[in-house]
């Protein structure tokens, strides 16, 4: 079904975004992302004198995040294979700063306060905040059975109220944990 149907419009930039996790062999975890903007038209950059055609890539990055277990980051690594600028590939090496952080609650604020502005790559940061969900969607789902079980502070399943689905007033927690539903 999707969106309702849109008019009067044209494309004017495409930005493709792909994710995945992996478990590796040697007990670390991998998630990978890669990101792709084009236009759909040719057009000069305002920094350029040659013009770049439709459909070429303006920016093809990547970016691998390894970690352990307990979330811990290991290992980063990032490809800038098209950049605007040949100076953006030396911010491949910026991310290293994440380097022992802890992919959970506050990564999004570490991530940009390592990173933001002059400090780090803007394309490569904003792909490392939702990289951090994949991660926890690839591992946590090897032991969902056992997830669903975790207790926070307050001795409640974690799950409750971390989203809009696990709101305590919705039907998911009257179904999974009748005992905190507190629904109509």
């Amino acid at each position: 079904m999707g969106l309702p149907r849109a008019t009067g419009r044209r494309e004017i930039h495409h930005r493709v975004i792909d994710m995945r996790a992996y478990e590796r062999e040697d007990g670390l975890y991998d998630v990978e992302a890669h990101l792709v903007d084009t236009k759909p038209f040719s057009y000069t950059r305002f920094s350029a004198d040659e013009m770049t055609p439709a459909g070429q890539p303006i920016h093809d990055l990547w970016v691998r995040l390894t970690f352990d277990h307990d979330f811990v980051v290991t290992q980063i690594d990032a490809a800038a294979d098209i950049t605007p600028f040949s100076v953006c590939k030396q911010a491949e090496s910026t991310m290293q700063v994440l380097l022992g952080e802890r992919i959970a609650k506050g990564w999004s604020n570490v991530v940009k306060e390592r990173l933001r502005g002059a400090a780090g790559c803007n394309h490569l940061m904003e792909l490392l905040i939702p990289m951090a969900t994949t991660a926890i969607q690839g591992r946590v789902s090897l032991n969902s059975k056992e997830n669903g079980h975790k207790l926070n502070a307050k001795g409640e399943p974690a799950k409750i109220d971390s989203c809009f689905a696990y709101g305590r007033q919705r039907e998911v927690v009257k179904k999974l944990w009748p005992i905190h539903y507190e629904g109509p």
